[in-house]
C-alpha cells in the first residue's frame, strides 16, 4: 500500500499553501469570530476555484470526485492555515447528498457546493451532537434525524466553543427533504467523510503549531542560551513531532480505505481521527507551555491554532468514541 503523495498531489498541496499563506488567514479567522463572514466567504470562493469542494462532489454534478486522498491533502493545508467556516460540514453534506439516492436533491445542491456558491452545514442529530456548525453563515442547513432529513429554516442561540471562530447552534424547524432507510446510510457515510477531513485538518494544524513553537524555541533565550537547547524542551517537541508523524500514514490509509469502500474503512477513519486530533492537541499543549505567558494571551495569532486544536479534538467523534469504534468486535 502506498502512503506517499504523488507529484500532482504534492503540487496541489503547495499551490494551496501558497494561496493561503498570502491570504492573511488570522485576520479572516478574527473577522469570522466577530460575525463578519465576508472575508471568509471571499476566501471560500478562492478555495472553490482551486477545486477543494469539487473533490467531494461526483463528476456528474460538476465535481472532480469523490477523491478522499486529495480531500485529505486539501484539508491538511486548510488546517495548517486555520481557515474558518463549515469546511468539513460542506464536504460532508456533499457526501451525504451523493449517497442519499435523491437525484433531485443532488442536482439542486451539489453543483453549487462544487463551485463554491453554496456553503452548507450538516447536523447528524443525536443527543451527543444536536448542533450545526456555522449555520448563520451557511446557505443551506441539512439535518438528518434517523430516517428523515430536513432543511432547517433557522438556528437557535449560538453555543460556546473552545474555538471562537466555531459557532455551533441548534437547527430549528424546516421542511422534510427525504425519508427512508437510505437517510441513515447516507448519514453514516457523511460522518466518515467528516471524521477523515477533520483528522487531516488536525494534522495540518498540529504541524503549524509545532513549526512555530520550534522557531520560537530557537529564538527565545534563558540563562544566555536558546531554550530549544534544553533537554526537557527537546523532549516535548520530539513527542509532538512523533505523534504527528505517526498520524499521517493513518490518515492516508483511511483515505485509501474510504476510496476503495473497504469493509474496515470505518475503523481506519476512527483510528486516523483519534491519532491526528490527539497529536494536534499534544502540539497545542506544547506550544502553550513553551511560549510561556505569551501562550495564554489572545493577541498572538498562535492562539487561533491552539484553541482550534481543542475544538477539533471532539468534533465528528470524541477520542473515546473513536477508540471504541476501533476496538469494536
Amino acid at each position: 500500500m502506498r502512503f506517499l503523495l504523488d507529484d500532482e498531489q504534492q503540487a496541489f498541496a503547495r499551490s494551496l499553501d501558497g494561496m493561503l499563506a498570502a491570504a492573511d488567514t488570522p485576520a479572516v479567522v478574527r473577522a469570522w469570530a466577530s460575525g463578519d463572514t465576508a472575508p471568509g466567504r471571499a476566501l471560500w470562493s478562492r478555495l472553490a476555484e482551486a477545486g477543494v469542494f469539487a473533490l467531494a462532489v461526483p463528476e456528474q454534478h460538476d465535481g472532480l470526485g469523490p477523491l478522499p486522498v486529495e480531500l485529505t491533502v486539501a484539508f491538511t493545508q486548510l488546517g495548517c492555515h486555520a481557515v474558518p467556516g463549515p469546511l468539513v460540514e460542506t464536504v460532508a453534506a456533499a457526501a451525504f447528498l451523493d449517497r442519499l439516492g435523491d437525484e433531485a436533491a443532488a442536482a439542486a445542491w451539489l453543483p453549487g457546493i462544487a463551485s463554491g456558491k453554496t456553503a452548507a452545514t450538516l447536523c447528524l442529530l443525536s443527543p451527543d451532537s444536536p448542533y450545526a456548525l456555522d449555520a448563520h453563515a451557511a446557505d443551506v442547513v441539512f439535518v438528518a434525524d434517523g430516517d428523515t432529513v430536513r432543511l432547517a429554516e433557522t438556528a437557535g442561540p449560538v453555543q460556546s466553543s473552545a474555538d471562537p471562530a466555531r459557532r455551533p447552534a441548534r437547527p430549528l424547524g424546516g421542511t422534510v427533504l427525504a425519508r427512508g432507510p437510505g437517510v441513515a446510510a447516507a448519514a453514516a457515510h457523511a460522518a466518515d467523510v467528516a471524521a477523515l477531513a477533520t483528522a487531516a485538518q488536525a494534522l495540518g494544524l498540529g504541524r503549524t503549531l509545532l513549526e512555530r513553537t520550534v522557531e520560537y524555541a530557537r529564538q527565545r533565550t534563558q540563562f544566555g542560551v536558546a531554550i530549544g537547547s534544553f533537554q526537557a524542551v527537546k523532549h516535548r517537541l520530539a513527542d509532538a513531532l512523533i505523534a504527528l508523524e505517526f498520524a499521517q500514514p493513518l490518515i492516508h490509509a483511511a483515505a485509501l480505505a474510504l476510496a476503495s469502500a473497504a469493509p474496515g474503512a470505518g475503523r481506519e477513519i476512527a483510528a486516523a481521527k483519534v491519532s491526528a486530533c490527539e497529536a494536534a492537541y499534544t502540539a497545542a499543549r506544547t506550544a502553550l507551555q513553551l511560549h510561556g505567558a505569551l501562550g495564554y494571551t489572545e493577541a498572538p495569532a498562535l492562539s487561533l491554532w491552539i484553541r482550534k486544536a481543542r475544538a477539533l479534538r471532539s468534533a465528528w467523534g470524541t477520542p473515546a468514541a473513536c477508540r471504541a469504534r476501533v476496538l469494536a468486535p
